[in-house]
């Protein structure tokens, strides 16, 4: 009994909701997660998904620690850098949640990566790697949660070809590389906003895992950061996609 009322303790604000209550909590020590990307959306995201009490998180990321990061990606300090983001992120969330699982993968991820997660979160900041993650997520009927950001822009998404048939996949809303596609290293963008984007795909991937609610499935959230605004579209499914409709 002693060894349960310190996870009690821990989440009983969540136990309290009745969207999620014990039976979520229960189901998010359960779960796994394969988190891309372990800056600026995936640091924020992981941190929250192990406060929650996700079982198993498995961080992906070949990058190390720069200066410049620290605008931004919060889960680091300047002790960190120079170190593998991936080392240094898994080592906050073991400090945070020694309950849980975390493994800390320092190589990038394609199409054919034995990524584990039964949810996939895309927190990178390249289109070949959110192509491929999204063939990776579609072939193995796992859904996949999307954020980027941007400048002032930020987006949010839930792509569920995979499990969900008619869902849309992530290339029926990008089809291919965009041409004059801006990385933040080019353009800049604003520190918090990017931990906004990465909270809300943690949220989207706790709905997910206990059931809770309606998670942004076939739908993208864009948030208009300078303008103070928020808007959610609905996506459709490309017959031309090469992905889900192949």
């Amino acid at each position: 009994m002693s060894a349960i009322k310190p996870d009690l303790e821990r989440h009983k604000r969540h136990i309290l909701l009745k969207e999620i209550g014990g039976p979520g909590v229960g189901r998010l020590a359960a779960a796994s997660v394969s988190i891309v990307g372990a800056g600026a959306l995936g640091g924020p995201c992981a941190v929250y998904l192990a406060a929650a009490g996700v079982g198993h998180i498995e961080v992906w990321d070949d990058d190390r620690v720069e200066l410049s990061n620290l605008q931004r990606q919060v889960q680091f300090d300047e002790a960190d850098i120079g170190r593998l983001k991936v080392e240094a992120l898994a080592g906050r969330l073991r400090a945070m949640n020694s309950s849980i699982r975390v493994d800390a993968m320092a190589s990038r991820v394609d199409a054919e990566t034995p990524v584990c997660g039964q949810i996939l979160i895309d927190a990178t900041d390249s289109y070949d790697s959110r192509f491929g993650l999204n063939r990776l997520a579609h072939r193995s009927r796992r859904p996949l949660v999307s954020g980027a950001a941007s400048r002032w822009s930020g987006q949010l998404a839930v792509f569920a070809s995979g499990p969900q048939p008619g869902a849309p996949c992530y290339q029926c809303l990008v089809p291919e590389h965009p041409p004059a596609a801006e990385a933040c290293d080019d353009v800049g963008v604003v520190g918090a906003l990017t931990g906004q984007v990465g909270t809300g795909m943690a949220l989207e991937t706790v709905k997910l895992i206990t059931g809770a609610g309606q998670p942004l499935t076939g739908r993208l959230q864009i948030f208009d950061a300078l303008g103070g605004m928020i808007r959610t579209i609905k996506l459709r499914c490309d017959s031309q996609c090469p992905v889900c409709q192949a």
